[in-house]
């Protein structure tokens, strides 16, 4: 159980982080279609960032947590430059939002394979696996010796677990809190509502959009590597597995509200954890792996998250409140 519930949390999180990027984006009134691309940007700088510090011997073991703090800052600096492609087409070229974000989306798998076969002559970039448990808390970080049994919730929340998961969680939390108890959110959202209003108001509706995409792409860059880090170990391939596409819909099932995106990116990555692991997932304890031993195709398993996203959507999407101006240009002239 804690297994499946520490996978579960590994699938949630990036889900959980770039679902808040699209919030960001759309609440100020750009449709951002590009996290998918956005995410397999930010996994690259990663994984490319730490692989130089590893080879140049600047950080070691013992530093393993500085270093993830820096990636993740990197890859927050890469996904909002990345992003600014979006910006500048959907807000200073009033271009098709659309189809600014599909481009990206096909731009960034084939930039990152580009630049990985002209770094490494490889087909992937790869963290060493030794190195990924160097972000990872265990029981020896706080000094516990690794036989202790310290519980169900301690051997949940603070063995096993990569530092990421906190740190995105507190960024959700602070996030959210911005965007809905802070001026700088009520102007973001009023620019995604009726931005006619707000400019009458003084607000630069130029200026909140491209705020409102810079921290979308900020947050799907440090979700495209949590996603390298804690999903795929710790590759960079040119794709995420849809992960930018599922953020969406959990944005949509959540209703553009963080609290729902919450509950949602939790039950995405419990099925979507279903479809990695149902091999090893031992429900009871009894060496009995049930989910292997039905006879149910593999193929089934892994149909089970983009089938549930089709039904959860097919059921919800009526009932969903879009920001009103979402994905139309602003036209300072218009009434």
């Amino acid at each position: 159980m804690v297994f499946l519930l520490q996978q579960t949390i590994n699938y949630a999180v990036p889900l959980l982080i770039v679902a808040l990027a699209g919030v960001f984006a759309e609440r100020s009134g750009v449709i951002n279609l590009a996290l998918e691309g956005i995410m397999i940007f930010g996994a690259f700088a990663g994984a490319l960032f730490i692989r130089i510090m590893q080879s140049n011997g600047l950080f070691d073991k013992s530093q393993g947590q500085i270093l993830l703090l820096l990636t993740m800052l990197v890859c927050a600096i890469m996904g909002a430059v990345f992003s600014l492609l979006l910006s500048f087409s959907a807000i200073n070229l009033k271009a098709d939002q659309t189809i600014g974000g599909t481009a990206l989306n096909l731009l960034a798998p084939a930039l990152v394979l580009f630049l990985i076969n002209v770094l490494t002559q490889q087909s992937k970039l790869v963290i060493d696996g030794g190195a990924t448990t160097w972000f990872m808390i265990k029981k020896s970080t706080f000094g516990i010796d690794k036989s202790t049994d310290i519980g169900f919730l301690g051997e949940l929340l603070l063995n096993k677990v990569y530092l990421s998961t906190y740190v995105c969680i507190l960024l959700f939390i602070v996030l959210s809190i911005i965007l809905y108890k802070t001026k700088f959110g009520l102007r973001l959202r009023a620019c995604g509502e009726n931005p006619q209003a707000a400019d009458s108001l003084g607000i630069n509706v130029y200026k909140m959009r491209y705020a409102g995409t810079t921290i979308s792409g900020a947050l799907a860059g440090i979700g495209g590597f949590v996603y390298a880090l804690a999903a795929a170990d710790g590759a960079a391939t040119g794709e995420v597995a849809g992960f930018g596409f599922l953020a969406l819909a959990v944005m949509i099932f959540g209703n553009w509200t963080p609290s729902n995106i919450a509950v949602s990116a939790l039950l995405f990555g419990l099925f979507k954890c279903i479809a990695a692991a149902y091999p090893s997932i031992d429900l009871n304890g009894d060496g009995v792996y049930m989910l292997a031993e039905i006879g149910v195709s593999s193929y089934v398993y892994r149909l089970l998250p983009y089938l549930i996203t089709l039904i959860v959507l097919a059921f919800t999407s009526k009932r969903s409140r879009v920001p009103k101006a979402e994905g139309i240009p602003y036209d300072k002239g218009a009434r």
